[in-house]
């Protein structure tokens, strides 16, 4: 629907011509999911907080789990359900109030085909390894060479280093953020992402051409005139030097005392001395 006005016109339309039908609000695209990070509702039920968050626009609670030492363990992470497109800056549990930020899912990845986009339980594709990308057997005990389905890449098709993986969440993330549909998304996304494989380098390489030099019968090759202007080399042949790579500092590093104001201080001191005459 393009307006509010134009949904509340259909709605109202139980038959269409002669056909009785009925008219109801998509529940995803007139939802949205936030997170809240809250301990002091560790130990209290999804039912009771969403029943408790009802009045806020609460439709649904889920907590998040993580598995450690084989046991599923609960964590003071929820993600909550609202029944409007817009998601709200907080929300209030009793005394306590929570910032709701935005929540991202990873892609839905199949067990059965490997492919993004449904799960197991409604896939029509064959069974295919996980690990080598071959079909008729799953990953368990498979020693082959790793290969992905999606990217043809020599890594497992369930490695975050996928770059279908990637650019899946990035589709994602574009739909739930601009609140369009995936199809739109997924356009959107791929028409600016470059084909894996084609630089920009490599792009501008192929863009350039050598210039043509026509030869003069009158003029002699082995001694040139002065008056002649040598043809400049094509671009795409020059050597392209590589830009200076920034080592990147972690948390560790700049808590060390190689970082602290008395070592800077000592080692400007001794590069003044060694440039001393």
């Amino acid at each position: 629907m393009e307006s509010p006005k134009q949904a509340k016109q259909i709605a109202k339309l139980n038959p269409f011509s002669t056909i009785p039908a009925t008219v109801n609000p998509h529940a995803i695209l007139n939802s949205s999911k936030g997170v809240i990070s809250c301990g002091e509702l560790l130990n209290e039920s999804v039912e009771k907080i969403t029943e408790e968050l009802s009045n806020q626009g609460v439709t649904h609670v889920r907590r998040i789990t993580i598995r450690r030492d084989g046991q599923l363990l609960n964590t003071k992470h929820l993600i909550l359900t609202f029944d409007s497109v817009k998601l709200p800056e907080h929300i209030k549990a009793g005394y306590m109030r929570f910032s709701v930020r935005t929540y991202i899912p990873n892609p839905l990845r199949c067990f059965k085909c490997q492919r993004f986009g449904h799960s197991k339980t409604s896939c029509r594709g064959t069974l295919t390894c996980a690990r080598c990308a071959e079909v008729g057997h799953e990953s368990n005990d498979c020693t082959r060479t790793e290969k992905c389905v999606n990217c043809k890449g020599e890594h497992t098709s369930f490695s975050r280093n996928c770059f279908a993986w990637k650019q899946e969440k990035e589709i994602i993330t574009t739909k739930i953020k601009k609140q369009i549909s995936y199809q739109e998304a997924r356009k959107l996304v791929k028409s600016q992402t470059p084909t894996p494989g084609n630089s920009y380098v490599s792009a501008v390489k192929k863009s350039f051409s050598a210039p043509s030099v026509q030869k003069n019968p009158d003029i002699s090759i082995s001694k040139p005139p002065d008056s002649i202007v040598r043809a400049s080399p094509p671009i795409a042949n020059l050597p392209i030097s590589a830009s200076p790579s920034v080592a990147p500092v972690s948390e560790e590093d700049l808590a060390s005392p190689d970082f602290t104001d008395f070592k800077l201080v000592t080692n400007k001191k001794k590069a003044e001395k060694g440039l001393s005459i």
